[in-house]
């Protein structure tokens, strides 16, 4: 394996790079080798831009590059072992399974290999999603590569729709699923022979099942509604202090100054002590 970083975080890379040589068990994968050939650190937003040659989001944290074995990493941008795992996971799965995946499988399963069940707890302070605004299979994955704020969104959709597909096989795993895109079927077909929904219907079935895990009950019960009055109390303040501008400019400039007392005589001003 190839480790390319600068000399400040060559130590990091090598680390990372005896994590990603051994074997791990992956979600429904079992026990496998990365395939990781060559892994890159870089740290900052231009080192990554010019590495990715601009294929990539600014705000990204790390990328897999599957037909080549490579995987970049930005150092500074959370946990490097984190983003690590995720991305590995994207070459596990694209050493797995020969035929082409949705976009959204391919982010939601590397969110769930690489233990990121956080990201299910954050839809529950969403507003948006407890409004029940889930978008369709198409939008997410335009989502997954829009502002950073819609991504982290997205990416948290993504894996509650590869967990549902897990729970809707009997055995309750996607192990089955694995099995059956790894021999080559396609990905609808084998959405239909382990869930037995067509991908049209079982998404419709999955922003059903989302509006019901993450509605508004949820997302009070999670703290949102504190966040809320919160909010209110801020722009309640704000509103009060811009309403007061232009009576605070008046008064500034159009009050009178008190005359100053005049003082009294010296012999009017009453027997000295």
């Amino acid at each position: 394996m190839t480790v390319t970083a600068r000399k400040p975080d060559l130590s990091l890379a090598i680390g990372l790079a005896e994590e990603a040589a051994s074997p791990h068990t992956w979600y429904g994968l079992g026990r496998r080798e990365t395939g990781l050939r060559r892994l890159i650190v870089v740290r900052g937003a231009a080192p990554l831009d010019t590495v990715m040659r601009g294929r990539g989001p600014s705000w990204g944290a790390g990328f897999a590059l599957p037909a080549a074995g490579t995987v970049v990493i930005r150092a500074d941008a959370g946990d490097p072992h984190r983003i690590l795992q995720h991305e590995l996971a994207h070459l596990v799965l694209h050493e797995a399974v020969p035929v082409r995946v949705p976009l959204w499988f391919d982010e939601g399963y590397a969110a769930l290999a690489a233990g990121e069940w956080d990201r299910l707890d954050l839809l529950q302070l969403n507003l948006t999603v407890a409004r029940g605004r889930i978008p369709g299979f198409f939008e997410l994955d335009r989502s997954l590569r829009s502002t950073e704020s819609t991504a982290q969104t997205a990416y948290a959709l993504a894996a509650s729709a590869v967990a549902l597909l897990a729970r809707r096989h009997p055995d309750h795993s996607l192990a089955p699923l694995l099995s059956h895109l790894a021999g080559g079927e396609g990905f609808d077909d084998a959405v239909l022979a382990t869930t037995g929904s067509r991908t049209a219907d079982f998404e419709g079935e999955w922003q059903k099942d989302v509006r019901s895990r993450y509605g508004l009950a949820v997302w009070a019960i999670a703290g949102g509604f504190w966040l809320l009055m919160a909010g209110l109390v801020v722009l309640a303040s704000w509103y009060r202090r811009r309403r007061d501008v232009p009576r605070r400019l008046a008064l500034d400039q159009g009050w009178p100054l008190p005359p100053e007392p005049e003082e009294p005589p010296l012999d009017e001003a009453g027997p000295a002590p």
